[in-house]
């Protein structure tokens, strides 16, 4: 949605997709009043809770599984960058060098190994 002063766009994601730590009743009220859609499981602990109360406990919150499935992929992605000692304890003051470094770490994850030639006496 543009926006008719100066400044940024504002936006509004469409979704926000979380763990179940996530998961309580403040922040899916807080998201569905803004009109986001929250794709959060439900704990354990809060299933339980409802189930014991019966009717009274209410529905069950809507997950989405397929959504959530991608999360995994962005969990793995940061779990790879951060055996990177530099950036799991973000060695760098300046923001700008540690971006550069993330950068680094991204590509050298990215590129393939370099292929060893065969006639190549070097190891």
């Amino acid at each position: 949605m543009p926006r008719s002063g100066a400044g940024r766009p504002r936006r509004k994601p469409d979704a926000v997709i979380a763990d179940n730590a996530y998961s309580s009743r403040a922040i899916r009220q807080t998201l569905r009043r803004r009109g986001i859609r929250a794709v959060i499981p439900e704990r354990a602990d809060q299933k339980a809770n409802r189930l014991r109360r019966g009717q009274a406990g209410g529905r069950p919150p809507a997950f989405d599984r397929e959504p959530h499935k991608a999360r995994n992929v962005v969990e793995r992605c940061f779990g790879r960058l951060k055996q990177f000692r530099a950036i799991a304890t973000r060695f760098d003051k300046l923001a700008v060098r540690y971006k550069a470094g993330i950068h680094l770490a991204a590509l050298v994850l990215w590129l393939p190994e370099p292929a060893q030639d065969p006639l190549s006496d070097k190891p």
